[in-house]
């Protein structure tokens, strides 16, 4: 249904097949460890506008349909969309309901027709697209006039103390990279559609232990997909001094793992121009 053949995202972000790949392998785990995702979503929620009453939503990035069952509760009666590169992912969300129909899609290039829904709900999956402009774009296109773009995303600045701690035993890339928040507000300000809210959130999980974090990173499937990300497995020297390095970071409530997370919310205009 859609094509993924795309090279690897600027500044060496994350080829999209593979994205596809490793989520698909986690859907499984995913709601398990999924609380971080979970606390996002509903805060995005928060920000719709009150008077939004869609007749056909799009959930984009919708995972296991967690937010696809929680969206069709809240608007009954409208048609539901959800669209997801992983086909892991919307195999696992079909057979727990929510949306009506269930499309293998990349948010760049939607498999959607002009003008055809009110509401496009996307939380936490654009940071994976090489084109943040692409998904405006094509958010533009698919959204009826006064349509609404609800999204939340994440920026520079998340899982820093764990970057920071690698940083420090190996020099190498094992954190996936995220775009600035300023790329999110100067995309936004030229996409044509208008900007209703526009925010950076802090949010800090803590864990135990440093293989708490990766284990729960990977059983999101949110893992190291970086280029460039050191082959095969780390070896037990270079673990044991991500351990040591991570443990200055630790807090009284554990350790911290930051993620900076974007909101937006945008409104296609009801004429052109407006």
């Amino acid at each position: 249904m859609t094509d993924l053949s795309h090279p690897t995202l600027p500044g060496g972000l994350p080829d999209k097949r593979q994205v596809a790949a490793s989520f698909s392998r986690a859907a499984a785990s995913y709601d398990s460890v999924a609380a971080l995702q979970r606390a996002v979503g509903v805060a995005l929620l928060e920000q719709l506008p009150a008077d939004l009453t869609p007749s056909r939503w799009l959930d984009l990035g919708s995972g296991t349909g967690h937010f696809s069952r929680v969206l069709a509760e809240r608007f009954a009666g409208a048609v539901g969309v959800a669209v997801d590169i992983a086909e892991g992912m919307l195999g696992h969300a079909r057979q727990q309901g929510g949306a009506q129909f269930h499309v293998v899609g990349d948010a760049e290039r939607l498999p959607l027709q002009d003008a055809s829904v009110d509401l496009i709900f996307s939380s936490l999956a654009v940071q994976w697209c090489s084109q943040f402009a692409s998904v405006l774009s094509e958010a533009q296109r698919v959204l009826r006039p006064g349509g609404v773009l609800a999204l939340s995303s994440l920026c520079v600045g998340t899982l820093e103390e764990l970057r920071a701690s690698w940083q420090a035993v190996d020099g190498m890339i094992h954190v996936n990279r995220f775009r600035r928040f300023d790329d999110y507000q100067r995309l936004c300000a030229g996409s044509g559609l208008q900007l209703l809210d526009l925010q950076q959130r802090a949010q800090v999980l803590h864990y135990p232990d440093v293989r708490s974090l990766t284990h729960e990173l990977k059983a999101l499937g949110a893992h190291n997909l970086n280029p460039g990300r050191p082959a095969g497995l780390t070896g037990r020297a270079r673990m044991q001094g991500l351990l040591q390095a991570y443990e200055h970071w630790r807090q009284p409530s554990g350790l911290p793992a930051t993620y900076q997370v974007v909101y937006a919310v945008l409104r296609k205009p009801l004429q052109a121009g407006e």
